[in-house]
This record gives structure tokens, sequence and C-alpha cells, in this order.
């Protein structure tokens, strides 16, 4: 892979094209990649003993080919 955990990064295809963030989590055997703020989607959490339902937001692993390292 030509990225790792901790660069920063630019996604150059997709619905978040132009957006940058750092690499959260790398993949390897998937060859892909979490950035933060990237490829988010709501997930409905339940209320569990008491505590209160919510939505969560989280990034899903977006492929590796379509980000570019912009700095190191």
């Amino acid at each position: 892979m030509h990225v790792k955990k901790g660069d920063k990064v630019q996604v150059i295809a997709g619905k978040d094209k132009g957006k940058t963030g750092a690499i959260v989590r790398a993949l390897p055997g998937e060859n892909k990649v979490v950035v933060e703020g990237v490829a988010l989607f709501k997930r409905h959490m339940r209320g569990v003993a008491g505590k209160v339902g919510r939505i969560v937001e989280r990034p899903r692993p977006i492929n590796a080919s379509n980000v570019k390292r912009i700095e190191k």
C-alpha cells in the first residue's frame, strides 16, 4: 500500500472527492483505508439498560486507490 496510518490524504474519486483527512486505520489485506470525516454513515444505536438510543456517524473503509497522500 502507498499510504499508512497517520498519513494526510485527499480523496480523488467517489462521492467525497476533494475531501482531506488523516488515515485512522489501514486494512492492507482488503486494500482499504478508513479516513476521518470521509465516507460517513449513520448507525442507529438502541438504548440499553435505561440509556437513551442515539444516531452515531461512523466512517466506512474506502479503497486505497481512491486516495492520494498530500503530506507525510
